[in-house]
């Protein structure tokens, strides 16, 4: 994938936490840019699609009623307090 040229303002107080940041870590600034935009796009890009998942779900009826959620929970819990007080 070929790379592209791309600006974007930020704010001066980042800037400086960028140069910082690169001269410790002796990346250049570029690259940590690069990273972090990057890193940022892929991890909201999943939670959108997530989203949209569950959107589709709705739907199309794939749910579990809420309280049928909460008896399976409830009983998931006893049972695991149950089997500590046999462990102990």
């Amino acid at each position: 994938m070929a790379d592209v040229t791309f600006s974007v303002r930020i704010p001066e107080e980042t800037k400086a936490l960028l140069e910082a940041l690169s001269k410790t870590t002796k990346r250049s600034k570029n690259f940590l840019a690069r990273e972090a935009i990057t890193n940022f796009v892929q991890s909201e890009a999943e939670i959108v699609e997530g989203i949209q998942q569950g959107i589709a779900d709705v739907r199309a009826g794939r749910t579990v009623a809420h309280e049928d959620v909460v008896k399976k929970s409830r009983a998931i819990i006893a049972a695991a307090k149950k089997r500590n007080l046999n462990s102990a």
